[in-house]
């Protein structure tokens, strides 16, 4: 992959993880109980099953990076989704403590929940959009729902994509996508609509993103 590729999404440098002195043992159950309230069931789940996942480190763009790198074009399509905020977001992780957010979620009405050390928490749409920069606004593209924008044909679409013309299109293989749309299935499958694995195919939700931003087609 070219180096500009590989320095489109960085998260090293934009995301600081506090290191943990020790590892979250019977010598640190009492500063688990104090995350949790003394709710020994879910201090329970925390230590059995949500202390044992990794938590994924969020990548971030940089918008200057694109024009820096000759990548005119897809800086205004994201630039017109109303996208950098997003992008750009970036900020200390407490892996510890995500954990615990997500021990102790609730989803009622719409709402988010949780309790962090007696800290309720309640996100809702309009607080998240809020504060990630995006607005309630275009179409709304969901999983294999592809119908909200007529004119989007996914082959015709994925061969316009690529580098060289091939035959029948029977898989959606991102090898051998062209630069600025190789960088752009990077932005929606790894920070958009991030997924944890094969990031080398693409399915139609992914590419009716890729299209809808690149035609300049508003998306909520």
């Amino acid at each position: 992959m070219p180096r500009r590729q590989q320095r489109a999404t960085q998260s090293d440098d934009e995301h600081s993880i506090p290191p943990t002195p020790r590892s979250l043992n019977q010598e640190n159950h009492g500063r688990i109980e104090a995350w949790f309230e003394d709710h020994e069931n879910n201090i329970q789940v925390f230590l059995i099953e949500m202390n044992k996942k990794q938590i994924s480190i969020p990548k971030v763009l940089r918008f200057l990076w694109l024009r820096a790198e000759g990548f005119e074009s897809l800086f205004q399509q994201l630039k017109h989704q109303r996208l950098k905020s997003f992008l750009e977001l970036s900020g200390k992780i407490y892996p510890d403590l995500v954990k615990v957010f997500f021990t102790n979620l609730e989803f009622k009405n719409d709402i988010l929940l949780s309790n962090i050390k007696g800290i309720c928490m309640e996100i809702n749409k309009k607080a998240w959009k809020l504060v990630v920069g995006l607005k309630s606004r275009g179409v709304q593209v969901r999983k294999g729902e592809t119908r909200v924008v007529p004119e989007f044909n996914n082959v015709q679409y994925y061969g316009q994509c690529l580098r060289n013309s091939v035959g029948e299109i029977k898989n959606f293989h991102v090898g051998g996508l062209k630069v600025d749309q190789r960088l752009l299935d990077m932005i929606v499958t790894r920070i958009l609509v991030p997924r944890g694995r094969n990031h080398s195919t693409l399915n139609d939700g992914y590419l009716i993103l890729m299209y809808c931003i690149q035609h300049n087609i508003q998306v909520d």
